[in-house]
């Protein structure tokens, strides 16, 4: 039992207040999960740079230099903005491969959360609201997000094992439920060239996606696709630089609602993550449908998603 929550903003006026209402979304959802929590915030583009969010269990050690040390390194400016575990380091864009390589040498302790253009993942052991606090996510602002509040099932509690899980330039996952075929699919994807560096079920389902769009589908396409592929019970929801989704298993076991309004679209493992956003009491309100794929990118107008049983 795992508590999922999402958040696609239309309304540009709400991007503030992004970070305050997927905190107590989370929040909201502790009971569902107190091992670890995590939180993927889609926010600011840096013109030519490309961000890595890393984290250590001894920043005090490895942070201090990193800046310059990586700077070094690569040859060129590199900035960092740390939060308590995490920091952001900000590389020119096309460097986030040496980039990675560079930190592998330079701090082999320092495991690398989340890279992109916008997407910035902090993740830890504790619960929601501790991890929300210790990253300051309430002040962070964007266009969407998603979340995620863990009872581990399938690995240790670790910060690597906390979701959501990034494989690809801005893209992640967070899942509930359960993988039956991951093993076999992790050998597949990294023969397939995909980097997967824990045992967790739900990365293996991340990199499913990010193999497929690596290969020319779509967020709709790869969703739709993950229903034929992946075994076992889940519900995801995902997202990448200007897309968010949702599917559901065959079976839908799992709890999940979701809202939609003219500023919106909100998903909850359970109604109560949503009852305190500004007007939800109006809000068109209904469960995913199952083996139904659901997705919306900024550039459809508005109220349009797309479905594909």
């Amino acid at each position: 039992m795992c508590g999922i929550v999402g958040l696609f903003l239309k309304d540009k006026t709400m991007e503030p207040q992004l970070g305050a209402l997927l905190s107590n979304m989370l929040i909201t959802m502790t009971d569902r999960g107190p091992d670890s929590a995590g939180i993927a915030i889609y926010g600011n583009e840096l013109p030519g740079q490309t961000k890595l969010t890393v984290q250590s269990d001894q920043p005090e050690m490895d942070f201090p230099a990193l800046e310059a040390d990586l700077s070094a390194h690569l040859g060129c400016a590199v900035s960092m903005h740390v939060k308590s575990t995490h920091a952001v380091l900000a590389v020119p864009s096309g460097l986030s491969g040496p980039a990675r390589a560079a930190l592998a040498s330079l701090r082999p302790a320092v495991r690398v959360m989340g890279r992109g253009d916008t997407l910035e993942i902090y993740k830890e052991v504790g619960l929601p609201k501790d991890v929300a606090s210790r990253f300051e996510i309430a002040t962070m602002s964007g266009t969407h997000g998603i979340g995620h509040t863990r009872m581990a099932t399938e690995s240790a509690v670790t910060t690597m094992g906390a979701h959501p899980f990034n494989t690809g330039d801005d893209q992640c996952l967070v899942h509930n439920g359960s993988l039956s075929n991951h093993n076999s699919l992790r050998r597949k994807l990294r023969r397939e060239g995909m980097h997967i560096e824990t045992e967790n079920d739900t990365e293996v389902g991340a990199a499913y996606l990010t193999w497929r769009m690596q290969n020319g589908a779509t967020l709709g396409e790869a969703l739709e696709s993950s229903l034929t592929d992946l075994d076992g019970f889940f519900t995801f929801v995902v997202g990448t630089k200007d897309g968010f989704g949702v599917v559901r298993d065959p079976i839908a076991c799992k709890p999940a609602v979701m809202a939609e309004t003219d500023q919106y679209v909100a998903f909850g493992s359970e109604y109560r993550a949503l009852v305190d956003l500004p007007g939800i009491e109006t809000a068109r309100v209904w469960e995913p449908e199952p083996a139904t794929v659901y997705f919306w990118t900024h550039d459809m107008p508005p109220h349009s998603s797309s479905k594909a049983a």
